[in-house]
């Protein structure tokens, strides 16, 4: 071969190497360029073990702990202790009602006028509940009133069972309004039948 020759020769392989060390430069600084980044964002980085069953876990203890968080808020109030050493006992609240009531006995001449009071173990919110829904528990209290009938007022047990009958009412009217009664007992402070 001629010098000629190796001149072409040459003069054609140095386009192609040029499209290859182009082509080389440019894989390189794509590569370069994406190594980079991702190393700046952390790509690389030791990733924390993550046991997916302790995340499980971890999940239901969380749905666990608010569910009962729930369940307490919707139990209610709870009943306030008296310090005692033998027993356990639970102190008593008492509430009054602010008016007199006053109704006619069923089928009667008579009127019956009575001051109600109410006593709950259980913290204050069963009174403030009751302050709250004066109006409500007054009709509530006045309609069992109305129902009662001069043979009725005759019995002996009639302060006591009209007493155990208002306590009921109270209760589903409160329960109706705030989803816990509390009243335990109701009490008469003033009653008369004239």
């Amino acid at each position: 071969m001629s010098d000629e020759q190796l001149d072409d020769e040459e003069k054609a392989k140095s386009p192609v190497l040029k499209i290859i060390l182009i082509v080389v430069g440019v894989l390189l600084l794509i590569g370069l360029t994406v190594g980079g980044t991702l190393f700046a964002s952390g790509f690389f980085d030791a990733k924390p073990d993550v046991n997916a069953e302790e995340a499980i876990a971890a999940l239901e203890a969380e749905a666990a702990a608010q569910a009962e968080a729930a369940a307490a808020a919707a139990a209610g109030p709870n009943k306030v202790k008296q310090d005692s050493p033998e027993l356990t006992r639970f102190e008593q609240s008492y509430f009054q009602l602010a008016k007199p009531l006053v109704a006619n006995v069923s089928n009667s001449r008579k009127v019956m006028q009575a001051t109600v009071s109410i006593m709950t173990h259980y913290d204050s919110r069963v009174i403030d509940n009751v302050e709250k829904h004066d109006f409500p528990l007054r009709a509530a209290i006045l309609a069992a009133m109305r129902k009662v009938t001069e043979a009725e007022v005759a019995d002996k047990d009639f302060q006591s069972n009209l007493a155990e009958e208002l306590k009921i009412e109270m209760n589903a009217v409160l329960e109706s309004l705030e989803d816990f009664g509390g009243i335990e007992a109701v009490y008469f402070t003033e009653f008369v039948v004239q």
